[in-house]
């Protein structure tokens, strides 16, 4: 295999700023990309990740910041000066050329010979595993199939970096899930840095080395996978790594653990940053709260729905506030149920939630 990624040391987004009229889409980004890394922008839509790729790529005009690749400045580049690989949520594949065409016309308007082409775009196929597809229309394929026609474009230039933009957004479940494993194996394969643009969480999770969640233009936290799902700096980056109950609540502190009211229980957690007495807002994942005997939280329950492991539940508490939670074994509608919860995993902020 003699694609590889053109060699680099590092990307650099320097307070990288874009801003529409009045509105300001991104704010001062900035981040270090390592050659080989796996970067996902996550956050939901409006939070500027879609912006951000766009002036990775050239396709918009920084309004303020720089970005710089090792020792070069490449914000005032053109998009076709930059070299890097671009797949996008709707293939934009070219329908009346074959797929050979398709992956090869890059590497046509930078003037290659005919046969390092043809080369290239059958190293390209093998790659994404489609070597007998190459002289079908874009039409005869599958969603699937086409999107690794995209990457195969996208790769056989051997960019630095390869920026993607929801590419699986289109796809079904099962296909999603293969395209995920295809996606990291490709990019280990050819050993470029991706910045993955995502909004599903477990998307990010699964494929990223770094996750970057953003909200309203700013970056609100960067950290690994790891990190992002057992420790989110902020209450609205919990709520969007999944922690979907989010509490306001008085707190009080008791050693190392921190009290708070959740559906007019008494409940301990484990403070994240400088969590003093006052208000402050408590974040558990639906299956940090399991279903027991034990527990001092009660609930009635409205919904519950099978995921074949156990039921995801929707449950009222005295107290009005609605709760999500997981139990192992079948709970019904109008049934009471105890709940409870590790403190280690109940996350409590002191900023309130937006």
């Amino acid at each position: 295999m003699a694609i590889a990624a053109r060699d680099f040391r590092e990307l650099r987004l320097n307070g990288m700023s874009r801003s529409f009229g009045s509105v300001n889409a991104l704010k001062g980004v900035t981040l270090n990309v390592r050659r080989g890394e796996f970067i996902a922008l996550l956050g939901p839509s409006g939070c500027g990740k879609s912006t951000a790729l766009n002036c990775l790529a050239g396709l918009l005009t920084l309004s303020n910041g720089s970005i710089w690749l090792d020792s070069t400045r490449i914000d005032r580049l053109k998009p076709e000066q930059r070299g890097f690989g671009m797949v996008f949520q709707n293939y934009a594949l070219f329908p009346h050329m074959s797929v050979k065409r398709n992956i090869g016309f890059g590497l046509s308007m930078q003037g290659r010979a005919k046969a390092d082409i043809d080369k290239r775009v059958n190293e390209a196929l093998s790659i994404v595993r489609l070597g007998d597809q190459g002289e079908k229309l874009p039409g005869q394929l599958s969603g699937g199939q086409q999107q690794r026609v995209a990457i195969a474009r996208a790769i056989v230039i051997e960019p630095p970096l390869v920026l993607m933009d929801e590419p699986l957004s289109n796809l079904d479940a099962k296909l999603r899930l293969e395209m995920r494993a295809e996606i990291r194996r490709i990019h280990d394969l050819i050993g470029s840095a991706t910045i993955y643009v995502t909004h599903d969480q477990e998307e990010a999770l699964s494929l990223a080395d770094r996750i970057v969640v953003m909200r309203d233009g700013v970056v609100r936290q960067v950290g690994t996978p790891e990190e992002l799902y057992a420790r989110p700096a902020h209450a609205d980056v919990a709520e969007f790594m999944g922690y979907r109950n989010l509490i306001r609540s008085p707190a009080w502190k008791s050693g190392n653990v921190v009290n708070v009211r959740v559906g007019g229980a008494e409940v301990q957690g484990t403070p994240v940053g400088a969590v003093v007495d006052g208000n402050a807002v408590a974040a558990i994942r639906p299956d940090d709260l399991k279903a027991g005997a034990g527990g001092s939280l009660a609930v009635t329950v409205e919904s519950a729905q099978y995921h074949g492991r156990d039921f995801c539940c929707c449950g009222r508490a005295g107290d009005g506030s609605e709760l999500y939670f997981c139990s192992e074994r079948r709970v019904d509608k109008g049934e009471s149920v105890r709940l409870a919860a590790d403190p280690s995993r109940v996350l409590v902020y002191a900023e309130d939630v937006p």
